[in-house]
């Protein structure tokens, strides 16, 4: 078996030369057990990209092996938290000595989380992407963190037409007669009463947040709590008649533009002093065939852009 095998990443030379600010692999496959706050460890199937950047402009490539098992250790030998990243993110740059001094890590995944019901009491599995991606520079780590929140969002406009289909249908159906409030009661719950309802349609927020580079855990389980008690309106997973009848109610209590939801969400995540972030609202209209979007940001200098 031959011992001395050839590395043309070290020895040969660069077609051309010049520095890249990334190099390395996507899609690659990996399970881990991930950690967070307020949940159980939990295995995870992900997709990963890992990069080094390439300093040396006539080094012919980096060592992307290197970068691979670096992955394998963390998913099979440990459990994926910001220690454990930083150690991978420290192999990666020690690996490449001479070659790189910047690293990146980014895991793409669907968190399962166990939801419960509004009202019965029941419960059921939901699963919310995540991206997890970490960054080391000058010896400093950077964590951001996406997730995505999918919740009901009912129109104004359209809830404000069919309030007044609703009270003209009122008036051509009862006139000038003098009404019991039997009347209207009975008259309210018949088809003939609620002549219009207002469109609404499944909606996603898209959330983007940057982590303090010292944090000991990550708290994905907040992060989604806190957004879905600000809308109001998350999708649900198990439902019987008294929740999607809770449900109804607050839709109708909660009428939202992309507008109304974005807003609501900056200002959440200005109270929650995050250094960074970014979000886009997406309603999938059932209206129209486009979507309606509203997309803000911090607004710092050098942070997300819109």
């Amino acid at each position: 078996m031959q011992t001395n095998m050839p590395d043309i990443a070290d020895t040969a030379p660069a077609l051309q030369t010049g520095k890249l600010d990334w190099v390395g692999m996507g899609e690659i496959e990996l399970p881990f057990i991930f950690e967070s706050r307020d949940l159980s460890p939990v295995t995870v199937n992900a997709k990963a990209r890992a990069f080094v950047n390439l300093h040396k402009e006539d080094a012919k490539g980096i060592h992307m092996s290197r970068l691979f098992l670096a992955l394998d250790l963390l998913s099979t030998e440990q459990q994926v938290n910001p220690q454990t990243i930083a150690q991978a993110l420290d192999t990666f740059i020690t690996s490449h000595e001479g070659l790189s001094d910047k690293a990146q890590i980014e895991f793409k995944f669907e968190l399962p989380l166990r939801r419960k019901s509004l009202l019965s009491g029941k419960a059921g599995w939901k699963s919310y992407p995540v991206v997890l991606t970490s960054t080391i520079e000058n010896n400093i780590i950077s964590y951001e963190l996406t997730v995505d929140v999918t919740y009901s969002s009912t129109c104004p406009c359209s809830a404000a037409l069919a309030r007044q289909l609703i009270q003209n249908a009122f008036n051509e159906k009862f006139n000038q007669e003098t009404l019991s409030q039997k009347d209207v009661h009975e008259w309210l719950g018949t088809t003939q009463g609620i002549v219009a309802t207002p469109h609404s349609q499944r909606s996603i927020a898209n959330v983007k947040v940057k982590l303090d580079s010292n944090i000991q855990e990550f708290d994905v389980v907040t992060l989604i709590n806190t957004l879905e008690a600000e809308l109001k309106t998350p999708v649900q997973a198990a439902v019987k008649r008294e929740d999607e009848q809770e449900f109804a109610r607050l839709n109708g209590q909660n009428l939202m533009f992309c507008e109304d939801a974005a807003r609501k969400i900056k200002a959440l995540l200005e109270t929650d002093n995050y250094s960074d972030y970014w979000l886009q609202i997406n309603h999938y209209e059932s209206l129209h065939a486009h979507d309606a979007v509203a997309i803000a940001v911090k607004g710092i200098e050098g942070g997300y852009k819109a």
